[in-house]
This record gives structure tokens, C-alpha cells and sequence, in this order.
């Protein structure tokens, strides 16, 4: 077999592959054994018939097909190790030569993985990202915790903006009453946004035992489309307010939060460190978002469609996946968006692009830089990885290579040694003021 590739225009070329004679005339041999069990000749048992007679009868051609699908597939493969191209997607074959007795030469077009010429990467601006923790931050947790820990109390008052009403509704549209449209002890918290817009707002000053009419207008976007930029009418009769009692900000309230804590010093105590350790963290993406941005950007490459296709594939996967863990079928989430499959992907595709092209410039740094995934690391995600999986760490590993995923951790760790580079080589400025000085210092 010989392979030969042809650099075409963007990301695509030709891959021409010519399989020799005796590899094709095999390929023949076991499509007769294939096709022949369901020959039906007269003066011959099915299964039984010569291949002399079977060729006379129906002609070689008959066999080709079959004989293709043989030898057409290991021969693309065999053809790309050879070649060392990288297909991004499936290719397009077309047969130039076939014919008993002859090679097999077929041409396959394909979309590669494209070259990336890279900009600057290396000193590459960070503005400085502050992770001093504020007293007023700390004391917005506290709030925080006592919003989580009041109780609902019954109040004879006005509805107020946060309260808790309990109501029956039932909308209707030209005066006639819709599907969906009612339900009897309804609980809703004021300013929440979960009803149609405006809805909550006119609750707001109703008393218990109070019937109104609300008037709304369907957002152009919902889910219904025999209800969307319709108005409506809602005929609402409120029951109750309900009206959040804070606990006070004591010792009491810390022991609530926390069995461990005594004093609401400790608890204050605790909630800076917590703001602090995530402001670390908020600081480490900050730096890794912004060079690899950068990076992005200086860099020159054309995305192939292919590779752009699979990414969206991919985030639809996780999007029905997470959806699923949450008891939404696809279906539903459609009708609420109001859109389909395709429609979801188009939507995806920016992003897609983004996140593609990221990965490339990130693997052509690792690259240029020479980086790679050492066996330290490989370990420690191992690890990782088994225990949040409960598993064996030799358990994950055998899993992994029986999958053929063990390539694709490596290429992972080592596109995370790109992205350190990136940070560890950057620099570091200050937030820029409205003069728009900056100083500089080396991360």
C-alpha cells in the first residue's frame, strides 16, 4: 500500500491511497465468502455455489462493494500513520481505479487539523487582582446565614417586596380562561421573578383577603407559543403573608450555623477565611482567563468546521446530561426555549469556536515549549480521579486504557502545563487608575 497527501486550500488536502493487487484480490475473496451463503442458484445448494459460476452469473462487479468496505477502512488508517495527518473529520472517498486483478486506488478527502502560527505569548499583561477581604464583606455573609436562618411568620400587613404570599389565581385570555393558567395556594416570594413580568410587582400592597385583577403581557419569548406577546388577565383572591423574621446576630445564631463554633467571633472569623481561600481562587482564574485569552488572540488559525461540529456535539452532550440529572427531559427544555436540537448548536457555536480555538494555541505552546505530562503528574490525577470515584487507583488506570482515554488524560495535564506557562511567564500590572498609568512587576 502506498499513501500520498496533497495540501489543498484552508484545512483540507486529498489523501491518495493505492491498495496493491493481492491485498484487493483478498478483499474480493472474503466478500464471495460473505454474499455466497446467500446465493440462491438453481442446480447448486445456497451457500455451495463455485465462485466461477457466481461471477458469470452476476459479474465481479457484484463483489466490489463489499470488497471496498473490506479494504477501504484499515487502508485510510494505515494511510494517516503514514502520512501523519490528523483528521478532524470524516472523510469523503471517492474510487479512482477499481478492477480485478489491479491495486485498488481510492482518494480520500479530508479535513485536518490546522497549523497555528503563534503571536506573543510569553509576558503577556495581568492586571493585579485584589484578595484583601473587606469588613463589609465579611459582615454581607453574616446577613447572608441569617436570611438562611429565618423563619416565615404569618403577618395581618400590606404585601411587601420579599414576602411570602400565599394566593389562588386564574388567568384568562379574550375573557376565556387558558390551560395552566390556575392553581389554589399558590406560594410565591414577592421579587423573586418567577412570574410573568409585572405580575409580582402588582401584588405588592394587597392585604389578606384581598381580590384583584393583574394584568400582564406574555413575553415574546415563552415557552407556549399560543401564549407568547399575548396580554392576559389574572383574577387573583390572596390568602396570606408570610414575612421573614431574621435571628439576631449573636453567639446563638454561630453555634446554629455551626456545631464546632461557640462565639459569633469565630464565626466571623471563619467566614474571612473562607472569602479569602476564594479570592485565591478567583485570583488563579482571573490570571489563567486572562493569558490564555491573550494568547488566543495573538495567535493566527483557521478552525476547521469539523473540529467546531464536534465541540458543539460535545457541549449538547453535557447540557442533556445535566439536565437529566435534573429530571428535564430535552423535549421540555426545547419547549420552554423555544427552539430545537440545531437550533441549541447554532447557539453553541461561538463558544465552541472559542473554546477550539483555545485548545489548539494551548497545544502548540506545549510544543513549542516542549512540555509534557510527567508521570508525577499522570499519578496524581489518577489519584484524583479514584477517589472521587470511590475506585482503585490501578482500577481507574486499567479502566482508562481499556477506553483508550489514557492519551487523552496526558493531553490534558499537558495542556494544563500550558496554561501555567503562560501565567508563570506573565506580568503582573496594576488595575489600570483613570489616568491610566500602570506599574509593572514580574509574576
Amino acid at each position: 500500500m502506498t499513501a500520498k497527501w496533497e495540501k489543498g486550500e484552508g484545512n483540507q488536502g486529498v489523501l491518495t491511497v493505492e491498495v496493491g493487487a493481492d491485498e484487493f484480490k483478498s478483499a474480493l475473496d472474503q466478500a464471495f465468502q460473505k454474499v455466497k451463503k446467500d446465493v440462491d442458484i438453481p442446480g447448486f445448494r445456497k451457500g455451495k455455489v463455485p465462485r466461477q459460476i457466481f461471477e458469470q452469473r452476476f459479474g465481479v462487479e457484484a463483489l466490489y462493494q463489499d470488497a471496498v468496505d473490506i479494504v477501504v477502512p484499515p487502508a485510510y488508517s494505515k494511510a494517516i500513520e503514514e502520512t501523519g495527518i490528523e483528521p478532524v473529520d470524516q472523510p469523503e472517498i471517492d474510487l479512482e481505479e477499481i478492477e480485478k486483478g489491479e491495486p485498488l486506488v481510492f482518494k480520500a478527502t479530508v479535513e485536518v487539523k490546522p497549523e497555528v502560527e503563534l503571536g506573543q505569548y510569553k509576558g503577556l499583561e495581568i492586571e493585579e487582582f485584589d484578595t484583601s477581604v473587606s469588613e463589609e464583606e465579611v459582615e454581607n455573609e453574616l446577613e447572608q446565614l441569617r436570611e438562611q436562618h429565618s423563619d416565615l411568620v404569618v403577618v395581618e400587613e400590606a404585601a411587601q417586596e420579599g414576602d411570602t404570599v400565599i394566593f389562588d389565581f386564574e388567568g384568562f385570555m379574550d375573557g376565556e380562561p387558558f390551560e395552566g393558567g390556575q392553581a389554589e395556594n399558590h406560594s410565591l416570594e414577592l421579587g423573586a421573578g418567577q412570574f410573568i413580568p409585572g405580575f409580582e410587582e402588582q401584588m405588592v400592597g394587597m392585604e389578606p383577603g384581598d381580590e384583584k385583577t393583574v394584568e400582564v403581557t406574555f413575553p415574546e419569548d415563552y415557552g407556549a407559543e399560543d401564549l407568547a406577546g399575548q396580554p392576559a388577565t389574572f383574577e387573583v383572591k390572596l390568602h396570606e403573608v408570610k414575612r421573614k423574621e431574621l435571628p439576631e446576630l449573636d453567639d446563638e445564631l454561630a453555634k446554629d450555623v455551626d456545631e464546632e463554633i461557640e462565639t459569633l467571633d469565630e464565626l466571623k472569623k471563619q467566614k474571612r477565611e473562607e472569602l479569602e481561600h476564594n479570592k485565591e481562587h478567583e485570583k488563579e482564574h482571573h490570571q489563567q482567563d486572562t493569558v490564555v485569552e491573550k494568547a488566543r488572540d495573538n495567535a493566527s488559525v483557521d478552525v476547521p468546521n469539523g473540529m467546531i461540529k464536534s465541540e458543539t456535539d460535545r457541549m449538547a452532550q453535557e447540557m442533556q446530561q445535566q439536565f437529566e440529572s435534573q429530571g428535564i427531559s430535552m423535549d421540555m427544555y426545547y419547549q420552554m426555549a423555544g427552539t430545537d436540537e440545531e437550533g441549541m448548536k447554532e447557539q453553541f457555536k461561538p463558544e465552541a469556536e472559542k473554546r477550539v480555538r483555545m485548545n489548539l494555541v494551548l497545544e502548540a505552546i506545549a510544543d513549542a515549549e516542549e512540555l509534557e505530562a510527567d508521570d508525577e503528574k499522570i499519578e496524581e490525577q489518577l489519584e484524583q480521579i479514584a477517589e472521587a470515584n470511590q475506585r482503585d487507583k490501578e482500577e481507574i488506570r486499567q479502566f482508562l486504557e481499556m477506553q483508550g482515554n489514557i492519551e487523552t488524560l496526558k493531553n490534558e495535564l499537558r495542556m494544563q502545563s500550558a496554561l501555567q506557562f503562560l501565567v508563570d511567564n506573565s506580568v503582573t500590572v496594576e488595575a489600570k487608575e483613570e489616568d491610566g498609568e500602570t506599574e509593572e512587576e514580574q509574576t
